[in-house]
């Protein structure tokens, strides 16, 4: 007799939680009419010296849903997850493979749950199992955004939905939206079920203790943008420290900073000093603990980040007032224009006060009617081809709110590559001319090639 076997693909626990918080739901139905195999992906450059999931606390609670936990670096050793995806004639093969190493009879139907659908090891997963029915799941704000990349249509017409938090209420997802998948919400109290969980489970941690003790009020929240070549190293740590200057001039003598888990131990360092010239304590809590932990045992009276899922987190399900910095520079320097986090940008640039310019910090409610528009605007000019009937929609925004917003939404430039309304017809001359030339230089190469 046949059964179903589903496989939940993550990478981070953050993710994992999500999973979690729709398995307590029942958004995959009882506890034993399925097996639940949980397949682990690191993802790091070099995955053999970056923190592991099993690692983190609160891993344990979380891992313990599943039936089985599986290493996909293990697996396909050694290959890299982000660069390993099977030949098109071997899938059937691969599949076979893996059913017999993880135990899987060959008559079990199989359902996948996976982030990232555009990239390995989602796709490859998908290419395995081409008979399974596939759940994407987002784990942040990126949900909010479009597409990255076209998908075939054997594998977009066997998502099933998108899982995601209601992380701003009455903001529907964009992304796979050009398929017709549908988002389903993973409900709050799940998820912050999930989450009180996880930080029970960390109570213990002795690095927690230090922090505890200063009773922080204000927590500065690191991501490491220089990994992904937006800032340089130094702008980065500049950051930081405006982030402890507009704490300290709101009023906080007491913080806490998260750093991302691959950010140099320098980042730390340089904040350091900002605090003790500024005479204020702060604490660095380089554990391997989620941010929600943070908020649950120290109960702070403001986030500071730059964009961050975990602001909004903080706003969501902790109730807690969250203020910006840097989101402007960041989205200048974002580069090229259909960059996958530009719409989180946008959200938290259009929602979350700006700590720098003096605005008072707030709880992040939920989407405003200006919102919306907005968000696909920019998912229009970041995926023209994807959603071609937002076209039209997008021109009148333009011609009606252009003049009123922050030009970092919309650069000419990119406005002229989709002669839209706010380019000039100097601007889009010069993309034409440009246009002709690298048309003019392939016939060329070409030519020279048959010669």
């Amino acid at each position: 007799m046949s059964r179903t076997t589903q496989i939940f693909q993550v990478s981070t626990l953050y993710g994992a939680a999500t999973l979690a918080a729709a398995l307590d739901a029942g958004r995959y139905g009882p506890r034993d009419g399925a097996r639940r195999i949980l397949l682990v992906s690191n993802n790091a450059a070099v995955p053999e010296t970056a923190l592991r999931l099993d690692e983190m606390h609160g891993y344990g609670p979380t891992a313990g849903r599943f039936d089985s936990v599986i290493s996909w670096n293990e697996t396909i050793s050694p290959y890299h997850p982000s660069a390993w995806g099977p030949r098109g004639n071997d899938t059937a093969l691969w599949q076979r493979a893996f059913r017999l190493q993880w135990g899987i009879d060959e008559e079990d139907r199989i359902e996948l749950a996976v982030e990232s659908i555009q990239v390995n090891p989602a796709r490859a997963l998908a290419a395995i199992f081409s008979e399974a029915v596939v759940d994407v799941y987002a784990d942040g704000l990126m949900s909010y955004g479009p597409t990255r990349e076209k998908l075939p249509l054997t594998l977009a017409r066997r998502i099933r939905r998108l899982l995601h938090l209601d992380l701003i209420p009455g903001l529907k997802p964009l992304l796979l939206s050009e398929y017709g998948v549908e988002p389903e919400i993973v409900p709050d109290e799940a998820f912050r079920g999930v989450l009180d969980g996880i930080s029970a489970e960390a109570a213990g941690d002795p690095r927690l203790a230090p922090v505890l003790e200063e009773t922080p009020t204000a927590v500065l929240l690191g991501q490491y943008l220089a990994a992904i070549n937006v800032l340089s190293d130094r702008e980065e740590e500049e950051l930081h420290v405006r982030m402890l200057t507009g704490a300290v001039r709101a009023g906080h003598r007491s913080l806490v900073f998260k750093p991302h888990p691959t950010a140099p131990a320098g980042y730390s360092a340089a904040l350091s000093k900002a605090a003790a010239d500024a005479g204020v304590r702060l604490t660095v809590l380089d554990a391997p603990l989620l941010a929600e932990t943070l908020y649950h045992h120290c109960r702070p009276e403001l986030v500071v980040g730059c964009f961050s899922t975990a602001m909004v987190t903080a706003s969501a399900y902790y109730g807690v007032p969250v203020a910006r910095v840097g989101t402007e520079l960041v989205m200048r320097r974002l580069k090229p224009y259909p960059n996958s986090n530009r719409v989180p940008l946008a959200l938290v640039d259009h929602l979350v006060p700006d700590l720098e310019r003096g605005e008072a910090p707030a709880v992040v409610g939920a989407a405003p009617e200006t919102l919306s528009p907005l968000v696909r605007a920019i998912g229009f000019c970041m995926q023209p081809k994807a959603y071609p009937a937002l076209r039209e929609p997008t021109a009148d925004w333009l011609r009606a709110r252009l003049s009123s917003t922050p030009d970092h939404y919309f650069p000419e430039l990119r406005l002229a590559e989709l002669s839209l309304p706010g380019s000039t017809p100097r601007t889009r001359a010069r993309i034409r001319a440009a246009r002709a030339k690298r048309m003019v230089g392939r016939r060329i190469r070409r030519g020279a090639r048959r010669g």
